[in-house]
């Protein structure tokens, strides 16, 4: 049994046409009026499928398969339909419309299944727009709370929960209220292993565990041209120096940690002035505990000696948080046993990215099944996969999810 590889092709490119970039990717942050858009073309092929789809108070979609037995939990399927600023076509999307796939099949085949399926769409998976990432399942898990979610305010200072009705996803179900048998989410890899070992399915044991510290550093507004190098109070010198401290450490820690700055906000940023403030966020990962803290440690301790050296003021916010996850093993066994039946090249993956399995494996029994991209290269809207690596993912969730959900005679 496979799933309809077309169909699910069809299905991304005609979901790309909402929010397109402006290189060939998408931009569809979250809560905008094409994640709106987005989500009511999500919703309409739901309906077409037999779907019942209900929405929870971060706006977070569920889509329903019944199953035979009433009082089975349901298995869940999902990702995100949200992007990046100049993100790809595929991030997130392809989780959720090859679920939505699996499900497309199962009518096709006249499948019945014991456990429901539940095709999820979660909120503010990228972070992109509301810090932090993961905020709908994070909030669905226990993590944050309702009113912190709602508090969160993007760079313009609208707020998440303003937002949220104002494109009228505020749905009426309690967050958490929810009970899984299992989750299952399907992604592409967002790096280069895969295509580099040419394999086909990334088996997904772990997760990487992450921080996101937001630096806030003040200085004094000066011109740059009539203010003299040794009486200057330069932030994006100290910012530029924490920058190249964090690469460091990172390193210090190999194999297996990250360190990097990817968004930096200057005040007022102007050619000719020295900045007053900068606002930049490090984020470190790793997939051991210790060696994540212990970067953290070293870089909460070493940026104020390098801010006070410069007379430049500091302080530090956690804005993200997730602990390594060690997924389930018996949901690994059954991906992995998919790809090899389906007769499909695979091996062991550590996803390096956070996704919304990490809080839902709090939940409930979670793994992921990862494909390829080329060049390794996401959260750019030159992203790109295949035909062949979506549908081969699809099928291995498809067979993975049929096992979990047991099929009925």
């Amino acid at each position: 049994m496979r799933i309809n590889g077309d169909r699910l092709w069809d299905a991304l490119m005609d979901m790309a046409k909402i929010g397109p970039g402006i290189a060939g990717g998408n931009n569809r942050q979250t809560l905008t009026d094409s994640d709106a858009e987005g989500r009511n073309l999500f919703k309409t092929w739901c309906d077409e499928a037999g779907l019942t789809v209900d929405v929870d108070k971060m706006g977070t979609m569920f889509a329903t398969r019944p199953g035979t037995d009433p009082n089975a939990l349901p298995v869940y399927v999902g990702s995100h339909l949200d992007t990046q600023p100049t993100g790809g076509k595929y991030d997130g999307v392809l989780g959720v419309l090859g679920a939505l796939e699996v499900v497309r099949t199962m009518n096709d085949l006249g499948i019945k299944t014991k456990h429901p399926i539940v095709v999820t769409n979660w909120t503010n998976e990228e972070g992109a727009r509301f810090a932090p990432a993961m905020l709908a399942s994070g909030v669905f898990a226990g993590v944050h709370s309702l009113d912190y979610a709602y508090g969160r305010k993007d760079p313009e200072g609208k707020t998440f929960g303003e937002e949220l009705k104002r494109i009228g996803w505020l749905g009426e179900e309690e967050v958490g209220s929810r009970r899984m048998h299992a989750y299952f989410e399907y992604h592409i890899e967002q790096g280069p292993i895969l295509e580099a070992e040419e394999k086909t399915i990334g088996v997904v044991t772990h997760c990487q565990g992450l921080w996101w510290l937001e630096f806030t550093l003040t200085g004094k507004e000066a011109h740059t041209g009539s203010t003299p190098m040794n009486m200057r109070v330069n932030a994006g010198l100290a910012m530029s120096r924490i920058i190249e401290m964090v690469q460091g450490v990172a390193m210090e820690n190999q194999p297996g940690a990250v360190g990097g700055v990817g968004q930096v906000f200057f005040s007022p940023n102007s050619r000719n002035v020295l900045p007053g403030k900068v606002v930049f966020t490090v984020d470190i990962r790793s997939p051991d505990k210790a060696k994540l803290d212990r970067m953290r440690a070293k870089i909460e301790a070493e940026a104020p000696v390098i801010c006070d050296a410069l007379g430049v003021g500091y302080s530090v916010e956690a804005i993200g948080h997730f602990e390594p996850v060690t997924f389930d093993p018996k949901l690994v066994t059954a991906v992995r046993d998919a790809a090899e039946k389906l007769g499909y090249s695979h091996m062991n993956l550590i996803s390096g990215a956070g996704h919304d399995a990490c809080w839902a494996a709090k939940m409930a029994p979670a793994t992921m099944v990862m494909c390829p991209c080329v060049g390794g290269l996401s959260h750019n809207e030159a992203e790109e996969i295949s035909k062949e690596w979506a549908t081969a993912g699809a099928d291995v969730l498809f067979h993975a999810v049929l096992e979990t959900a047991e099929i009925v005679a």
